[in-house]
């Protein structure tokens, strides 16, 4: 009896130059961001401090003419982040980047998949 494979993950980073790249990383916390209007929370959500979350925003809002992403400070009254248009479009531009990728690259997945190695038990 063969192990069955789960679904191989398919990962696709857009790299535009040294240091300025968007992947599945930075779309997820603009998700995150978008969804709990919080940086910190959007990290948190992702196992990930609050310093990293951040400096990932101000990579991506360095990379871009427009931030992708505007903050309010903390304090008494609370802060809080919201997608910018800009960043709202560069996170859908991603995903919908991802997706025909991954549509176009499943034939070329399944013959990868196909030549692998059985594991477990296989006889």
């Amino acid at each position: 009896m063969s192990e069955r494979y789960s679904t191989p993950k398919f990962r696709l980073r857009v790299v535009f130059g040294p240091g300025e790249m968007i992947g599945p990383g930075k779309a997820e916390l603009l998700e995150n961001i978008s969804r709990t209007g919080s940086i910190a929370a959007a990290g948190r959500e992702m196992g990930m401090s609050y310093k990293r979350a951040w400096q990932l925003v101000e990579t991506m809002n360095d990379m871009f003419r427009e931030p992708v992403v505007l903050s309010t400070r903390g304090g008494a009254s609370g802060g809080g982040a919201t997608l910018t248009e800009t960043g709202q479009q560069v996170l859908a531009a991603y995903r919908s980047f991802e997706t025909e990728a991954r549509s176009a690259a499943g034939g070329q997945i399944a013959r990868l998949q196909g030549m692998l190695r059985r594991r477990g038990n296989a006889k």
